[in-house]
């Protein structure tokens, strides 16, 4: 064979396989791009499928969460907070940002101990709320003892030794401590002294709200066991279900106030505190003479109507001076 031949025979075989490795090309890439697309497809519907769970399981938490930090004790820090800080405060002159930075830094750190304390008292009280309070995040399962040891950052030696519970009297003075004493006296200070730099004097309106604070607080202490009757039976808790003692207190609370709103020299503060006290110690009136006691919803109901009384105060309490 001459080489021309050798030549011509070697292209013709280069061209034959090429032919050959593109018929295998068409005849597999439809199949290969069908496999790519399917593998492509999966990982997308998967992606998508995580995707919505997210979606889903977030808002979930973050509701737990809400109900794990029990809002409506929040709300009644955060409006006390803000009433018992704008006490000190004279003119406009005073409304500085520094004065709003120091009242964000006491606020937030209330918010934390809050959380603190009514997680703490959700841990010890799993089986209890089980009955009295399933829909809370521990007592329903949707958070773990683990979750919420980690959320209050217990582990302290005294804390696991001090149920106060278990003792009505400890309980209550724990709450009238804090809601009553701790929010009027320290922030007030913390605005006045620490934030506005001035000689720390006590007012009409701060020793006003200390004391009006410390009936309320003893009625929310007190009533808060009401509710909880049944479970605090199965479990040998002591409650003190006092329902009248609760009302009869708060009416001599608006009494007080009424007559301490009635001694204000300014016609507008005497207005506005003798009429709103008036209005809402009426609003308990009325409201209490309905009362079904046996009736674990609407004592659960009347409770937060209780705090809703609470919250009102804060606003009526820098108009007495």
């Amino acid at each position: 064979m001459t080489t021309s031949q050798v030549k011509l025979s070697a292209i013709l075989n280069a061209t034959s396989l090429t032919r050959s490795i593109r018929r295998q090309k068409r005849q597999h890439s439809p199949v290969l791009q069908v496999r790519c697309y399917a593998i492509a497809g999966d990982q997308h519907e998967s992606i998508a499928t995580e995707f919505e769970e997210i979606c889903k399981e977030v808002p979930q938490k973050l509701g737990a969460f809400y109900r794990f930090c029990r809002p409506h004790t929040i709300f009644g820090t955060i409006i006390g907070i803000t009433s018992v800080s704008l006490l000190p405060m004279r003119s406009l002159d005073d409304f500085t940002m520094k004065a709003l930075w120091g009242f964000l830094e006491a606020l937030s750190s209330a918010l934390c101990m809050n959380i603190y304390v009514v997680g703490l008292n959700q841990l010890y009280d799993i089986q209890i709320d089980k009955v009295n309070k399933p829909s809370l995040p521990l007592a329903s399962g949707e958070f773990s003892v683990a979750t919420g040891a980690v959320l209050v950052l217990t582990s302290l030696i005294m804390a696991p030794l001090l149920r106060w519970k278990r003792n009505a009297f400890l309980a209550a003075s724990c709450i009238l401590f804090v809601r009553a004493v701790l929010v009027q006296l320290a922030f007030f200070a913390h605005m006045q002294q620490h934030v506005l730099k001035r000689p720390l004097a006590p007012t009409k309106s701060v020793v006003f709200a200390t004391l009006f604070m410390c009936c309320f607080s003893s009625v929310i202490a007190l009533f808060k066991d009401i509710p909880d009757i049944d479970g605090d039976r199965h479990f040998g808790v002591e409650s003190l279900s006092v329902y009248w003692l609760c009302i009869n207190i708060l009416l001599t609370a608006y009494g007080a106030a009424i007559l301490a709103g009635a001694s204000s020299t300014n016609l507008c503060q005497m207005i506005i505190t003798v009429f709103g006290h008036g209005l809402l110690a009426f609003a308990l009136w009325q409201r209490a003479q309905h009362c079904d006691v046996e009736n674990k919803a609407w004592i659960t109901s009347f409770y937060m109507f209780i705090w809703k009384l609470f919250y009102a105060e804060y606003f009526l309490i820098p108009f007495v001076q």
